[in-house]
């Protein structure tokens, strides 16, 4: 691993700002680092509020769909709220179907099916509708690049809003709003909602609208939180309110869905971490492995019980799913040994037997064990779908447009990305994209990065510290929990392999300076032993946590890296 030490702040203002603020040095640096230079910006970031929510309506369009909406509310239309079947697109229908039942009676929900529709919206979705009398059309999560799809719909008398947050292409689709912040003619100030997040900013719009204020939205957060910390958006501005606060929902009084998941997993006091790594595994899998319709169901029910049902089946699912993944690695990490490929500058795999549900979470395993821009193919119908994802600093979706003459659709982010391609186009396809990533890829991208926040030495660890550390949460990309880094480092001897299969590395570290020790934990490190025995000085790069252990609590250092000092 490369480990990259962030810039130096400007020392004056650190000074400054934790002399305001009466905290270490130390501490001030990582706010200095996040931006946050002054007393009143640390005030707004230490307690986000909702009223620093940004008005609705400078959303290109938004005034619009408002007002679309309101019409078909007064000519009793029917109203077809439609979403991507993944974390994003179920919180988002079922968060903005959940708002219009209270508004009107006529409203129902469609999620494609992954395997029969593919992603986004679809013709068969659209034939729905019009067999079903729906005159409106909302689509959450996906339409951006649906221009031959909404005018199919047009011609049928359907009407479209679209809110997506995804990139648009060259031309916006013709519907009667299109409601997405990265549009180049939206001036809305923050850029990086999620689809739940747009989805959140519609009926923010339609409740200012009824003399509703933000708190009457509150209940609807959890979703949000959810959907914010499922798509790895980045956890600043307006994201890190709303997940701030929908964290709390989650913690306090989430909705019946989420209860019955938090009932069936039997834990407490949730973290955007254990949302990524515990509740969106499970709503993904309805869609992975079902249909992403169960998930609505699931988080749109009011009854407790009924819930449960519904849970303990997506847990099935989910288990089935971590089963399929597991199976088709191995297989497909042997196919790379087997076709000499590992020394790709790319990794590209396909099998037509493999789940289409899970070839995303394949992809980012593959990456685990080679780290390299990675596609996972599979057979759907009479084509080819790839989920691709990419190494830090790396843009996916680029790279597939360089690549687009092969392919027949895709769509994405910069680190993810789904396409579609003729058979007879794969072989040309994983040849110009080993070719662009080849070219592209400068070679420090080539090894993982540590990126750390500043050195420090274990005597500035102590329960105030981990106490504000906490405080910079919830977590997520451009506001990564502090990595630190120490040096002339220790164990005390007793360092030693441990899990079922010795995978894992528990260590007694020693400054040896201030001799202060910490316990420490390094996941899938095992084979750093050797590196920390015989008394031999190393350095490490690591997070703080908490360790609860028979009723004790202590703080611990969790490992990210050691090496030589």
């Amino acid at each position: 691993m490369r480990w990259k030490i962030k810039p130096e702040t400007d020392s004056s203002i650190t000074t400054n700002l934790a002399k305001e603020l009466g905290i270490e040095y130390t501490l001030a640096k990582l706010l200095v680092q996040r931006g946050i230079h002054t007393f009143n910006e640390a005030k707004a970031f230490f307690r986000p509020s909702l009223d620093n929510l940004h008005d609705p309506f400078l959303m290109k369009d938004m005034d619009v769909a408002v007002a679309r909406i309101e019409t078909a509310i007064k000519a009793n239309e029917n109203i077809l709220v439609y979403g991507d079947y993944d974390v994003d697109g179920t919180t988002s229908v079922s968060l903005l179907f959940s708002y219009l039942k209270t508004l009107h009676t006529n409203i129902a929900t469609y999620i494609p099916d992954r395997y029969a529709e593919g992603y986004g919206i679809s013709f068969q979705g659209i034939d729905f509708a019009e067999d079903n009398n729906f005159s409106l059309i909302i689509a959450l999560d996906c339409g951006i690049k649906a221009i031959d799809k909404v005018n199919y719909a047009t011609k049928k008398g359907i009407d479209f809003i679209i809110c997506d947050h995804h990139r648009p292409g060259n031309e916006i689709p013709a519907a009667v709003a299109v409601l997405d912040p990265k549009r180049s003619d939206c001036d809305y100030p923050y850029k990086e909602l999620c689809g739940c997040g747009v989805g959140f900013k519609l009926i923010q719009a339609l409740a200012s609208k009824r003399g509703e204020t933000i708190e009457n939205l509150i209940p609807y957060l959890d979703l949000v939180a959810t959907a914010i910390a499922a798509d790895i958006v980045p956890i600043t501005g307006e994201n890190r309110i709303l997940a701030y606060v929908g964290l709390q929902v989650i913690n306090s009084n989430p909705r019946t869905g989420i209860k019955a998941m938090i009932h069936q997993i039997d834990k407490t006091a949730l973290t955007i971490t254990d949302v990524v790594f515990i509740i969106a595994p499970r709503i993904n899998a309805a869609g992975r492995i079902k249909h992403g319709n169960y998930a609505v169901e699931l988080l749109t029910e009011p009854d407790f019980d009924t819930a449960v049902k519904f849970a303990s089946e997506i847990e099935k699912n989910n288990t089935e799913r971590k089963d399929l993944d597991k199976i088709i690695t191995v297989e497909a990490l042997q196919q790379l040994e087997e076709n000499n490929e590992a020394e790709n500058f790319s990794t590209v795999v396909f099998s037509e037997t493999w789940h289409k549900g899970v070839i995303g979470i394949v992809a980012s395993r593959l990456i685990e064990t080679y780290y390299k821009p990675t596609l996972v193919f599979t057979k759907s119908g009479d084509k080819l779908a790839a989920s691709a994802r990419s190494v830090k600093g790396f843009d996916v979706y680029k790279a597939l447009e360089q690549c687009s003459e092969f392919i027949e659709q895709f769509g994405g982010h910069k680190y993810a990305a789904g396409l579609t391609l003729e058979p007879k186009n794969y072989p040309k396809f994983k040849a110009k994209f080993e070719e662009v990533v080849k070219n592209t890829l400068p070679e420090e991208l080539r090894t993982p990065e540590i990126l750390i926040d500043t050195e420090i030495s274990l005597s500035e660890i102590n329960p105030k510290f981990y106490r504000i550390i906490n405080q910079l949460a919830p977590f997520g990309p451009q506001n990564l929990k502090p990595v630190f880094m120490a040096d002339g480092l220790r164990d005390n001897g007793y360092g030693k392999k441990v899990g079922s299969d010795l995978t894992h590395l528990k260590l007694c570290i020693i400054d040896g300076v201030h001799q202060q020790t910490y316990n420490a934990i390094g996941f899938s490190m095992g084979d750093k032993h050797k590196l920390t025995t015989n008394g031999n000085p190393f350095k490490a790069a690591f997070t703080i946590d908490e360790n609860h252990w028979n009723g004790n609590t202590s703080l611990q250092l969790v490992l990210k890296d050691l090496q030589e000092d």
